[in-house]
């Protein structure tokens, strides 16, 4: 048995005793893997699990998906995040009908073209619900391969990068390919941990050159993030008796979603500015809180401002008045949790 065998060998059998019990394993349903595995992007597995089981009992398979409204979808996905995500795999289930009659294609060639699918999706589809030996190089999966082999050069180059994607493929058995993948997936999210990895649980140790050299904590090598930058907003909470402003998101961030008024000024500056902008008159009721959310590479900081204005006031371009229940019913982004708990507080004080 080589080396790559026996790493193999060792990494299932750990699988064997300590795989997490997850509601997406066990099976071989290639729109439940998908799913799963477009929702953990970026995702940690205790958030994904409620938001899986509620989308499945809505969407059970991928044709009544495919045919579901885009708001829907988006509602459903609430809180999660990263909302593209949403948006393609709406997109690539319709792709899919159309192209495939609605069945995944096995070949991860074919996976990699449906929207909202990339070479890691794609391998992940074809080896754990088709049995397919190919690989599925996540972050986890760098983690792991580049700290067991010692690459101590920066991971983000091509050369780098392919030497990893050259040894993920090669350490793909035949045998029980899903499962390997998943082994791999698990011991980068559990023990091989970013920072400080748990050496001394770690079912690979014997093989690691980066235990053997003491250096792990330091491994993979990536270069330094560029600062986040910082936009600063006041969001304005406006009501005007029984239903409060809002308006659907056209730009490419959180596109489709749903916000409240967002301006760049002060809070002082929010009453004249909204007179300007949307020439409508509207008085602080309370003191503004300050929220804060952090994208990828942009930082959101938030003065959740109340205002009052006069019922029956138009409604400026691309804007609209909405009822509790209307609200409720709408998809808003994590971003704007402060303000919608703040509507929702005003609209019930306005029924009382």
């Amino acid at each position: 048995m080589n080396r790559y065998r026996e790493i193999s060998s060792a990494l299932l059998s750990w699988y064997d005793r300590c795989a997490r019990d997850l509601p997406w394993r066990g099976i071989h349903d290639a729109y439940r893997t998908w799913i799963s595995e477009i929702m953990l992007q970026q995702t940690r597995v205790d958030t994904v699990i409620p938001y899986y089981k509620r989308f499945l009992a809505r969407f059970p398979s991928l044709t009544d998906l495919a045919a579901g409204d885009e708001a829907e979808v988006l509602k459903l996905w609430e809180g999660l995040g990263y909302y593209s995500r949403a948006r393609n795999l709406l997109k690539g289930a319709r792709q899919v009908v159309e192209e495939y009659s609605g069945k995944l294609p096995k070949d991860p060639r074919l996976l990699a073209k449906i929207s909202g699918i990339g070479p890691y999706t794609a391998g992940a589809i074809a080896s754990i619900a088709y049995d397919i030996p190919v690989p599925a190089v996540d972050g986890n999966v760098q983690r792991v391969y580049s700290r067991v082999f010692g690459v101590r050069e920066n991971i983000r180059l091509p050369a780098e990068r392919s030497k990893l994607d050259k040894l993920a493929e090669v350490l793909v058995p035949q045998d029980r390919p899903g499962d390997y993948n998943q082994a791999v997936m698990d011991l980068g999210a559990t023990v091989c941990i970013p920072g400080t990895p748990n050496c001394d649980q770690c079912p690979l140790s014997d093989f690691c050159n980066a235990f053997e050299r003491g250096d792990a904590a330091d491994l993979p090598l990536i270069p330094g993030k560029p600062a986040s930058r910082i936009i600063r907003w006041t969001v304005a909470v406006i009501t005007d008796g029984k239903r409060t402003l809002v308006r659907q998101r056209t730009e490419s961030l959180l596109q489709g979603l749903w916000c409240f008024p967002m301006l760049e000024c002060s809070s002082e500056e929010t009453p004249s500015m909204l007179v300007r902008k949307f020439h409508l008159a509207a008085e602080p009721i309370r003191n503004s809180i300050h929220a804060r959310h952090v994208f990828t590479h942009l930082v959101w900081e938030m003065d959740v401002l109340p205002l009052r204005t006069a019922a029956g006031k138009k409604v400026p371009a691309g804007y609209r008045w909405v009822s509790t229940d209307e609200l409720n019913a709408l998809a808003f982004p994590a971003a704007m949790n402060a303000a919608l708990r703040t509507a929702k507080e005003l609209l019930r004080e306005e029924e009382l």
